[in-house]
């Protein structure tokens, strides 16, 4: 889609594949950030780049850091044999 601000909940649902009703349903859900603009919802394009995989959020990325740091841990020695093979 173009660079806009916001996205309607009918241009998210295109987007993902699913209905504008499914999105609005993840949006009272708390899976989807949005916001109401009168009597419409509006999701920020920031929070759409989130939903397509385009970017991690902060907590996201600590989660991946601490599941790396703990398997590199664990499984440091094997992962080493494996990358001289």
């Amino acid at each position: 889609m173009n660079n806009k601000q916001f996205y309607s909940l009918a241009d998210v649902g295109r987007l993902l594949g699913i209905s504008r009703i499914a999105v609005y349903q993840k949006v009272k859900k708390g899976e989807i950030e949005a916001m109401r603009v009168g009597r419409s919802w509006v999701v920020p394009a920031k929070a759409l780049d989130y939903v397509l995989g385009r970017t991690l959020k902060d907590k996201d990325k600590r989660e991946i850091d601490a599941a790396v740091k703990r398997v590199v841990g664990e499984f440091g020695d094997v992962l080493e044999k494996l990358g001289k093979e």
